[in-house]
């Protein structure tokens, strides 16, 4: 293994003499030959991250660069002022150092990225500035930068309790930014700031001393975390007192600002009109489907009742019904885990078996309960190992339904997340979707694309795998698993219209609620959930039916060049080992 591969943050002495000399050339107005090699662009690419992580201890955290961990970024108006700056000198320096033309075609590609990168974070700070705007964002760096030091990092179990100490000191620093940084937010986004303040609160207080199995009277985190708590209650005064009162902002960006952000943050080749024709396309298309499965289980099911007419009330009755009666196949929530474990096994197996591509090994994905302070928000997440610190857990977190809810609403969820959805869950989220997929990531050996990861990338791929499972035999032809692969594919092409429609259309609460529950046959606390979450971000919700579109149009497109030639576990890997890169460039890399 190279140095890079053990230590990807140590600059190469050729790449760290060429930038400071591309430094001064420009400094001085003196001509200079650009840097025609991919070791240039690396070498340069280094000097930036270096960089970055010194600059934003969380972000290099997350990453797996741990020479931050006990430090927490400058989140004043005047850092943030500087980053902005910063970055559209990296943008000049990048065009003045690299010939871009005589790159090979692959290092274009990492460059092309990593200023699309630098471009979309001048276009988030200077046209929506979550910091002014999205009092949640705080929480990162006050509660999540923390959480990730004692679950994630691979450093000794001392040096991450000191590190964690060091950082939880610093939270006063991050409030007392907030309340220069805080204009009128959404009200929704101050309403969830508030909750997830005091989430953070009960963790200083209790959650984090049995995360680091730390006694409290005897840990290096209680004095930290005293001054903590008292600093957060600050805040939550401050955020209900303060900042409630005139969150007066809209969530809702626009047509025009959520068509630029989309382009940006899909960075797929498509406008916001094309996605959006192609899901309101699709959904009716899935919906036709699910009908013919419904219809082929309902005598199985019903067989002294008469199946519904042949008319769209009567196709989605059918649809509701077969699925309302299946929930019932359910576990109970303290055995979640563990049904999830023995599910994983049966998956594993089926991808050996059917060559759909070479498992990771050794396998590093831990799965395990979610804490009780992150629960409410999703049934599952997928927390992977740091680019920068490949060797350590990725985090596969299950949900029970949160102890406070009421029984009705916990049979809900168990009703949802049934023995036939927990099957497609942990395929999106572990095997083989994103554990697996991110696990191949981490070893690609392009730097770049492991930093600045394609969100539509990972979760295109992680639905793309739900039906190709199926397709391939998981399940023998088990129409109940067929039907709700379906239903959580349908959930995907609708997360793009409810995302264009409540933010470009102005759709109702009520409008967006009946599209989820009669369309897409979600509870009424599921599509409650993601109303919310539509409220709560942009764009993010349309990378789930981009992506799997770019994939599935993909496989479509080899397979047929291939024809009988074409190998399907060889085709996943070839995909995978291109790193979770724009989709746009799969075609041209995978043919």
């Amino acid at each position: 293994m190279n140095n890079i591969g053990r230590n990807p943050l140590r600059l190469q002495t050729v790449g760290a003499w060429m930038a400071f000399l591309v430094g001064m050339a420009i400094l001085f107005g003196e001509p200079v030959a650009r840097a025609q090699s991919a070791a240039d662009l690396e070498g340069l690419f280094q000097s930036f991250l270096e960089e970055e992580c010194r600059i934003h201890p969380a972000f290099a955290s997350a990453m797996g660069n741990h020479n931050h961990d006990h430090e927490l970024d400058d989140l004043t108006p005047e850092a943030r002022a500087n980053d902005v700056e910063r970055y559209r000198d990296w943008l000049k320096r990048i065009s003045a150092s690299i010939d871009l033309n005589a790159l090979p075609r692959s290092s274009q590609i990492d460059a092309e990225i990593w200023m699309h990168a630098l471009r979309y974070r001048i276009w988030q700070a200077t046209e929506t500035d979550d910091f002014a705007n999205d009092p949640r964002v705080y929480l990162t760096y006050a509660s999540d930068s923390v959480f990730g030091l004692l679950t994630q990092s691979t450093l000794p179990k001392h040096r991450n309790v000191e590190n964690a100490a060091r950082r939880i000191s610093l939270i006063p620093t991050v409030v007392a930014a907030a309340k220069q940084s805080i204009k009128n937010p959404p009200k929704i986004l101050t309403e969830i700031a508030i909750q997830r303040t005091q989430g953070a609160i009960d963790f200083y207080e209790e959650g984090i001393f049995v995360l680091a199995d730390e006694s409290r009277q005897l840990s290096l985190l209680k004095d930290p975390c005293e001054q903590a708590v008292s600093s957060l209650k600050e805040f939550k005064q401050y955020l209900e007192n303060d900042v409630l009162p005139r969150s007066s902002g809209s969530w809702r960006l626009g047509k025009k600002k959520f068509y630029d952000k989309l382009e940006l943050e899909l960075d797929s080749g498509l406008t916001g009109d094309e996605v959006i024709a192609e899901a309101r396309s699709e959904a009716d298309r899935v919906e036709q489907e699910m009908y013919y499965v419904a219809k082929q289980l309902w005598h199985e099911l019903f067989p002294d009742r008469v199946v519904p007419p042949d008319d769209p009330q009567g196709r989605r009755d059918t649809i509701r019904t077969v699925l309302n009666q299946l929930g019932k196949s359910h576990g109970k929530p303290e055995e979640l885990v563990e049904d999830a474990k023995k599910t994983v096994a049966k998956i594993q197996t089926m991808i050996r078996e059917k060559n759909i591509l070479t498992l990771p090994n050794p396998d590093q994905c831990d799965i395990i309960e979610m804490p009780e302070f992150q629960r409410g928000f999703s049934a599952a997440y997928l927390n992977p190992a740091p680019p920068l610190d490949a060797n350590a857990k990725s985090l596969y977190a299950i949900s029970p339904p949160p102890s406070d809810w009421p029984e009705s609403r916990q049979k809900a969820f168990l009703e949802e997340y049934n023995t036939y959805m927990l099957q497609i869950l942990t395929i999106h989220e572990a095997y083989p979707g994103h554990y697996v997929q991110l696990d191949y990531s981490n070893r690609s050996p392009s730097l770049i694309r492991k930093v600045f990861a394609s969100g539509v990338f990972a979760e295109g791929w992680a639905v793309y795998t739900e039906q190709m499972m199926l397709d391939q035999g998981y399940g023998h032809g088990d129409l109940a698993l067929r039907l709700h692969q379906l239903k959580f594919y349908l959930r995907a092409v609708l997360n793009a219209i409810l995302d264009h429609s409540m933010h470009c259309e102005d759709m109702s609460d009520q409008e967006a609620m009946t599209l989820l529950m009669e369309r897409g046959y979600q509870t009424e606390g599921e599509a409650y959930g993601k109303v919310q979450r539509a409220k709560q971000s942009s764009c993010q919700l349309s990378t789930y039916f981009v992506g799997r579109t770019a994939f599935y149009r993909l496989r479509q497109s080899v397979q047929r060049a291939r024809g009988d030639t074409f190998e399907l576990g060889p085709f996943h890997e070839q995909v995978l080992n291109c790193g979770t890169l724009p989709v746009k460039y799969l075609p041209e890399l995978v043919r």
